[in-house]
């Protein structure tokens, strides 16, 4: 990315102006972004507010150049705000706050007009915690939202300001500065009068001696999930008495009885153990009203949990499994060698493991050809040099160099024929014609058939182009080439600008490299000849609804164009927001902030589970809203970044606060209904949303 600022001056230079019909003002300064004009700068011609701007030139005026707020002390560094918080003179009442920070933008006028009126007796500071350098400062202060107003006086912190954001109410409460109110203690819930008896380090013996049968949860007061259980777990033990059912049902706080909690390895929240006759039997994982209950009837040892898979690795066959440290040394021997690069959860991957196996055992013996695999979630270092995105993904070395990318087959019979002769693969069997998959389906007439020769031509001679990159083995292709065909003839029915495309992989590998097309179907949207994102959907009315509707575009940004597999998250805005939600029945929303420490940190995982879901086929999307863009954030009340919020049919289900790892996140995609139910006690979710009516349809 180039910037440039340009500036006309003198009289000379006013008369050019007049001529070219512009304002002939003394001085003019234009920001050029990428060849292209941007905006007037509109900013003090200061080093440092010019730097500013170049960082940031879409980026709200920083609040230290605003007018309003030239009575609010702004600090930017760590030394400035030591000084200003321990020793400063007059009392201090500091702002820490983010730009991004839609509270925060509320608040900054009520603030500034407050400190005009105070500024004689006491100083309000501005302070962007956002930045690296504050970073010590946000830690140590305990800072986790945004804004934060903190009391300084005499050197020491006094109190945290807790009453409103406004004018009014910060000059009525720095006339007499006190602490928040506490709020009300949460009732213990041992002191709660319900059914569940509450053991302790003391007690816990002597009551599992008098009772046969009892159920003990083991929780933390602060552990969600365990709040969420507690109303049935609670049910549970009342139905038990009011029936008159043999069992109990017990709970000890681990953390206050962790003599108990050591004893029986208690590593988790809830932990449900059962006991009989004093002895523990079994851990359950039971968490629901109906399903605790049923279990208290017939007590019954769980199933075992399934034996772990063998790793493909530790299974003899004749392919070789390669790692980090072997992948170079081993294929540089060979002329000849096919790897595969896979994930063992991956279920294509499964799919072709036998064929794969079975094909190596042909060349058992050939010291010029080898069927090599690697697994990518162990050697994730290989995977990334060779942009592996997507499982798995075959690619054909010689001597460990000139790699190139495998499209072919994935039966037995397609990898035999392509390792007898690597080199001129083609020659191994004919190119199937690129109708072939096509014949009989209605509208494929309006369905363009690209390959090499004509590929540039038409996607830079028309504005708006989506292309399907198939082959002719798959079956996800084969189910969607119908819908494909309808949405084609729709779009030429109604005139609408745009056309649909599709290019056979196994013909025309050379497109398919250059685009990295990894798997089939893969949709790429092209416009003005320049290719913009992977589209995911593949149902006749969404294909139609994305060639109408710009807005449903979810572009690539920027701040995300290094994160590896990027492009399968889908970055939207406060205009295509309500219909991709509703439009996809499951999505995860990230909401970020490009300058957020946490936020980049979980990027590149973020990246890895949007493709996997790609790659697994899952109904789950991952996309993302970026807060410093989208005042959406206000109204979704989002207040820390990042904050990751679950979305079921167009409605706001619950916020996702789980680990933010890979793991975590794919767990959570695969099944969101276990997580729904570990946190609220239901799996149900709610029905369908409104579609939201576009303003044609009004």
């Amino acid at each position: 990315m180039t910037h440039a600022l340009f500036r006309v001056i003198d009289q000379e230079a006013s008369k050019l102006c007049k001529k070219m019909k512009i304002s002939p003002s003394p001085l003019l300064v234009q920001h050029y972004q990428d060849s292209e004009f941007n905006k007037v700068y509109d900013r003090p011609l200061v080093t440092k507010s010019i730097v500013s701007f170049l960082e940031d030139p879409t980026g709200d005026i920083p609040w230290e150049e605003e007018a309003s707020a030239k009575d609010v002390i702004h600090v930017a560094t760590l030394e400035g705000l030591e000084k200003l918080m321990f020793k400063s003179k007059k009392p201090v009442l500091a702002m820490f706050y983010a730009p991004w920070c839609g509270h925060c933008k509320r608040l900054k006028p009520e603030f500034a007009a407050a400190a005009t009126e105070t500024k004689a007796t006491v100083i309000l500071a501005g302070v962007n915690a956002d930045k690296p350098a504050l970073a010590p400062a946000r830690q140590h202060l305990n800072i986790t939202g945004y804004p934060t107003l903190y009391y300084f006086s005499g050197g020491q912190l006094q109190y945290k300001y807790g009453g409103e954001y406004n004018k009014a109410s910060i000059l009525s409460w720095l006339a007499n500065p006190s602490a928040p109110k506490e709020p009300e203690k949460e009732e213990s819930w041992s002191e709660k009068e319900t059914d569940v008896h509450h053991l302790t380090d003391n007690t816990f013996d002597e009551f599992l001696a008098a009772n046969p049968s009892v159920l003990v949860m083991f929780y933390a007061p602060w552990c969600g999930h365990c709040k969420a259980m507690k109303p049935d777990y609670e049910e549970v033990a009342t139905t038990l008495k009011a029936d008159e059912l043999e069992g109990k049902l017990a709970a000890v706080d681990a953390t206050e009885n962790r003599k108990l909690a050591g004893r029986f390895s208690v590593e988790g929240f809830p932990t449900v153990i059962y006991f009989q006759n004093g002895e523990k039997l079994w851990k359950i994982n039971e968490r629901t009203k109906d399903k605790l209950l049923a279990f208290m009837k017939n007590p019954e040892e769980p199933p075992a949990p399934p034996a772990p898979e063998v790793s493909w690795s530790e299974v003899e066959s004749e392919v070789v499994h390669l790692t980090a440290e072997t992948f170079q040394p081993t294929l540089k021997k060979r002329k000849h060698a096919l790897v595969m690069f896979y994930a063992p959860w991956c279920g294509h991957c499964k799919k072709a493991k036998p064929h794969f196996t079975e094909a190596a055992s042909k060349f058992a013996g050939d010291s010029k050809k080898t069927m090599a695999a690697i697994d990518c979630t162990e050697h994730a270092s290989v995977c990334s040099k060779y942009s592996v995105s997507g499982y798995p993904t075959f690619m054909y070395f010689n001597y460990g160099k000139n790699e190139k990318p495998y499209s072919g087959g994935r039966e037995e019979v397609d990898f035999v024929s392509f390792m007898e002769d690597p080199e001129n693969p083609q020659m191994r069997s004919p190119k199937p014609a690129v109708t072939d998959m096509w014949a009989g389906v209605e509208g494929v007439e309006n369905v363009a058939k690209l390959t090499e020769a004509n590929f540039t031509e038409v996607i830079s001679s028309n504005p708006s182009v989506l292309v399907m990159f198939y082959a002719p083995w798959c079956g996800h292709c084969k189910n969607m080439k119908p819908d494909y065909a309808a949405a084609a003839s729709e779009l030429k029915a109604e005139g609408i600008t745009g056309i649909l495309a599709a290019v056979d992989s196994t013909v025309e590998s050379s497109i398919s490299t250059q685009y990295g097309v990894k798997g089939f179907p893969t949709l790429k949207y092209f416009k003005d000849g320049k290719f913009l994102f992977d589209y995911n959907q593949r149902s006749q009315a969404a294909l139609v609804k994305l060639m109408k509707h710009s807005t449903l575009q979810t572009k690539p940004k920027k701040d995300w164009a290094s994160i590896r597999n990027s492009s399968n998250v889908h970055h939207l805005t406060k205009d295509s927001f309500s219909d991709f939600i509703t439009e996809n029945p499951s999505v995860l929303v990230m909401f970020y902030s490009p300058g957020c420490v946490h936020c980049e940190s979980m990027k590149p995982a973020y990246a890895e589970v949007a493709t996997m879901t790609k790659t697994e086929e899952l109904e789950g999307k991952l996309a993302t809203i970026d807060c410093s863009q989208d005042d959406i954030c206000d109204e979704l009340k989002v207040t820390m970044l990042p904050t990751l919020k679950y979305f079921h049919n167009g409605i706001d289900v619950m916020e996702y606060t789980g680990g933010r790892d890979t793991a975590s996140l794919i767990d959570f995609i695969r099944s969101p209904l276990d997580y729904l139910e570990y946190m609220t006690g239901s799996s149900k979710l709610p029905e369908a949303a409104e579609p939201k009516k576009r303003k044609e349809e009004l």
